[in-house]
């Protein structure tokens, strides 16, 4: 199945959403049924690029219609590929950052579709590495973009970086 337009050179974007609170920095999470792995799985918002769409615009569009909040991109990665040794899906991980003194994420109304039961909730960039570990012992699975986020942060804070 083709998934990436003909006009990007990426099929979709993860977004990293920052969600600045007064405790501390939290990172936007997602929990979504599965079913090729049958569990929920802890997830950062993501979606497919459409065509003529930038993965600035695809994110902003992507974290509003499946959580609700607005933000703004600071800043775009490399195209990265999922897994190159089965497939050929890339993305770009899209770095937002949301606002929450705005009025827009104060009342938040996601428009899923038909098909998406998401629910929304988020974590402190501090105890991220941990509560990966918590959740996954209480059943759900951790995507590999979680997982990889929160061992590098568990890495820097270990090697003092």
């Amino acid at each position: 199945m083709q998934t990436r337009p003909k006009d990007s050179p990426i099929d979709g974007v993860g977004i990293v959403a920052i969600l600045h609170k007064p405790s501390g920095p939290e990172l936007l999470l997602q929990k979504q049924f599965r079913p090729p792995v049958d569990k929920a799985v802890i997830e950062i918002p993501a979606g497919l690029v459409d065509a003529g769409e930038s993965a600035a615009e695809s994110a902003v569009r992507e974290l509003r219609e499946e959580t609700g909040y607005h933000g703004v991109v600071s800043e775009v990665s490399p195209v990265m590929f999922n897994d190159p040794g089965f497939c050929n899906t890339n993305l770009n991980m899209v770095h937002v950052t949301v606002d929450m003194s705005l009025p827009e994420n104060q009342n938040l109304k996601p428009e899923l579709e038909d098909n998406e039961f998401i629910e929304v909730f988020s974590l402190p960039l501090e105890d991220l590495y941990a509560e990966c570990k918590k959740l996954e012992g209480e059943g759900y699975a951790i995507d590999a973009r979680v997982g990889t986020l929160a061992e590098g942060i568990e890495i820097a804070r270990r090697w003092k970086l």
